[in-house]
Formats: C-alpha cells, sequence, structure tokens
C-alpha cells in the first residue's frame, strides 16, 4: 500500500474524492467533522431558553446565572490554548473523540444534578470538550482537505449552526412534552453520544504530528500583530454572540413572547447562519481582500441592536435574522485562521491562539451585560453595550481582511 504522501491529490479534487491527502476516506472524515461541529454549541446555548426554569429549580442567584451565562467562554479560553499541545502527544482525532466523550458525560450528569455547584461543574466539562473540538476543527480541515478549506469549513459550520438552532428551538418543547427542564436539557447528551460512533473508527487511523511539524509555539503567535488581530476579533464576536445566546431568549420574554416564541426567535439567529455558513465561507476563500465581504456582514449588527432600541416587541423575526446574518462572522473567522497559516502546524498555533485569547477576551461579555442588565432593570442599557463592541469589531476586521500570513510575521519578529 503507498503511503497517503505518495498518493496522488490534485488541488482540483471534488468532494467525491476516495480519500483525504491522509489516505482516509473522505465521507468517513466529512461524517465526523460535521456531527463533531453539530454537537458544539448544544452545551454552551441549550439553557438559555429554559434559564429562568434553571434558575427556580435549583435556586441560582442573579450571580450564579450570570457566571453561568459566562461559563463557555471561559472554559473555552482556559481548555482552547492546551488543545494544540493535547492533540501533539495525544493525536489529533483521538483528542477530538475524547473531547465528544467529555461534551456526553457532562451534558448527561447536569440533567440529573439538583445542586447549582455540581450544575456548573457538569456544565464546565461538557463545555471544556467542545473548546478543544473549536480549537481543533480547522487543523482537521487543513489535514485533511488543504486544497478544499473553504468547502470543508462549509460543511462544518453549517453543521453547528444546525445544532445551534436546535437547540434554541427544541429545547423547551422537549422539557414541556417531558414536564421538566432536565430532558430539555439532557436530550442532547444523547445526541452527542450518536456522535461518538464514526470517532471510533476514525480514532483506528488517528494521526500524530511528526516532531519536525512542530515549528510554531503559542508563544510565537502571541508575538505576532496577525495572532492578536484574529484573537480580538474572534474575542469581540464571541462576547456578543454568546451575550445574545445567554440573554436573549429572558429578554424576548421580558417583552411579552412566550418561552416557546422567545426560544423560536434565538433559534433563527442561529438558522439565519445555516444558508450563510454553506455560501460565505466558500466565497471568503476565493478572494484576495475580504474587508468588503466582512463589512457587509457586520453592518446587519447595528440595524438590528437599533430595531430592538426603537421596536422591542416588534418585528422580533427581522431583528433575529438580522443578527443572525451578523453571527456569521464566527465562521468567516474560522475560515481566516486557516488562511491566514500556510501550513497544518501554522493553523494548530494560530487556531489554539485565536480561540484561547478570543474566548478569554469574551469572557466578560454576557457577565458585564447580565450585571448592566441586573442594575438597569431592563434592557436598553445592554444593547447599548453590545452596539459599542461594534467599534473594535469593525477596526479588527479591517485589519485581519487584508491578505497576511502567520509564518511570514514569525520570521521577521
Amino acid at each position: 500500500m503507498s503511503s497517503p504522501r505518495n498518493s496522488p491529490t490534485p488541488p482540483t479534487s471534488t468532494p467525491s474524492s476516495a480519500t483525504t491527502p491522509t489516505g482516509l476516506p473522505v465521507w468517513l472524515v466529512l461524517a465526523c467533522l460535521v456531527l463533531l461541529a453539530f454537537n458544539l454549541r448544544p452545551a454552551a446555548t441549550s439553557v438559555g431558553p429554559v434559564l429562568e426554569e434553571v434558575r427556580a429549580g435549583l435556586s441560582l442567584s442573579p450571580t450564579t446565572t450570570s457566571i453561568l451565562t459566562s461559563l463557555p467562554v471561559f472554559a473555552f479560553a482556559v481548555v482552547g490554548g492546551l488543545a494544540p499541545w493535547i492533540a501533539r502527544v495525544v493525536g489529533l482525532h483521538r483528542v477530538s473523540l475524547f473531547a465528544l466523550v467529555a461534551v456526553v458525560i457532562g451534558l448527561g450528569a447536569r440533567a440529573t444534578t439538583d445542586s447549582g455547584t455540581l450544575f456548573l461543574l457538569w456544565t464546565a466539562l461538557a463545555v471544556s470538550g467542545m473548546a478543544c473540538a473549536n480549537v481543533l476543527a480547522p487543523s482537521l480541515v487543513k489535514l485533511h482537505f488543504p486544497d478544499r478549506i473553504g468547502f470543508a469549513t462549509s460543511c462544518y459550520t453549517t453543521a453547528m449552526a444546525t445544532g445551534l438552532t436546535l437547540a434554541f428551538t427544541a429545547t423547551v418543547p422537549v422539557a414541556e412534552a417531558a414536564g421538566t427542564w432536565r430532558w430539555g436539557l439532557g436530550a442532547w447528551a444523547l445526541v452527542a453520544a450518536v456522535a461518538v460512533v464514526p470517532w471510533i473508527a476514525l480514532v483506528v487511523r488517528d494521526r500524530k504530528p511528526a516532531a519536525a511539524e512542530r515549528t510554531i509555539t503559542f508563544g510565537q503567535v502571541a508575538r505576532t500583530p496577525l495572532g492578536w488581530a484574529l484573537a480580538g476579533f474572534f474575542g469581540v464576536q464571541s462576547a456578543i454572540a454568546y451575550s445574545m445566546f445567554g440573554w436573549f431568549a429572558q429578554m424576548w420574554r421580558d417583552t411579552g413572547y412566550s418561552a416557546t416564541y422567545a426560544g423560536v426567535l434565538v433559534g433563527l439567529i442561529a438558522a439565519a447562519g445555516i444558508p450563510c455558513s454553506l455560501v460565505l465561507p466558500t466565497l471568503l476563500a476565493r478572494v484576495k481582500d475580504q474587508r468588503v465581504l466582512m463589512m457587509g456582514v457586520i453592518a446587519c449588527y447595528p440595524i438590528a441592536f437599533a430595531g430592538l432600541l426603537a421596536l422591542p416587541g416588534q418585528y422580533g423575526v427581522l431583528w433575529a435574522l438580522l443578527l443572525g446574518v451578523g453571527g456569521t462572522t464566527f465562521p468567516l473567522i474560522l475560515v481566516l485562521v486557516s488562511m491566514r497559516a500556510r501550513t497544518a502546524p501554522g493553523t494548530a498555533a494560530l487556531s489554539g491562539f485565536t480561540q484561547s485569547v478570543g474566548y478569554l477576551i469574551a469572557t466578560p461579555g454576557p457577565l458585564v451585560l447580565g450585571l448592566i442588565h441586573n442594575h438597569a432593570g431592563g434592557w436598553v442599557a445592554p444593547i447599548w453595550f453590545l452596539l459599542g463592541l461594534l467599534v473594535p469589531l469593525v477596526a479588527l476586521a479591517l485589519y485581519v481582511g487584508r491578505p497576511a500570513y502567520l509564518e511570514d510575521q514569525v520570521r521577521t519578529r
């Protein structure tokens, strides 16, 4: 059998090619990537639609509730920085499998506990698994689809957006049908368990990076302007996204919508990202200068926030759809991470730094928004807070949207 390096892999190969450059079947890699991505959001976002019920059932204080909404981004920041190192030691596919198992255990356990503290700890385990997979997904794309980055990124970000949408729209109906919020949250553990099966098959062919490939470190990325710009952009867009996913269901409930309809509206934010995730990553990968496309996407945010300030109880569907298009900054930044490095090790290092530091930057976002809401007693001030975050988002987008490569900046510093 010829080695994967000697196997011909034409740059223009189509999604129907028999194997990836590593010799693994395309169908298996895509299935694993899509199923992994589908489970990267429910642990963090399924709580929002039933937040009021969880808070009452576990007697959570306002401060603890705010911590709960910020916990995902904090765990992503802490664990995400370790993911590339763990992947080098344990293996990229093994870490992805372990991440899914952590999601299954964390989601299942938190749905059965009566302790608010344990609920936070089990949530931390689940989102830590998500953090590892989040950071390693661009590396999986670079490893298996180096000539089809836009296509592969579109596949997994679309799956991610679909899982995000269902987490918002299905959690409340499941909870109501079962008569408890516990089933609404626990059902996602079963979904994640299904995704574990194909990953077991992939782990058999796990690939550990060779020692010679470990050429770029976390510290080297930290000494590049590109690394900090990508991390800043990732952090600001994550602060906005997780603030919306953590609080907007409650915001719409406070303006008079039912719990189910409020969950649907937040689900629409995610649903709007599905068609955008299918098209925009591929388009972004084809253009030389990405700034115009990114500005068009970001422009949807101020329109939606202004609408929520002027007409908070009306046109909820319109504002949700615009917010969803604005949220497409997430798949776009993932494409940029893969495009801004020339090699797979560079992509892993850049992804680890971008997401770890980015989530650390994002961590205060949902917490600050919740504290502003508790202090102001309404939602006008929190929305103005989100509008203010658009200023650095635009500035950073103008920088990262220009062609540049991590390896070039590492060599010159």
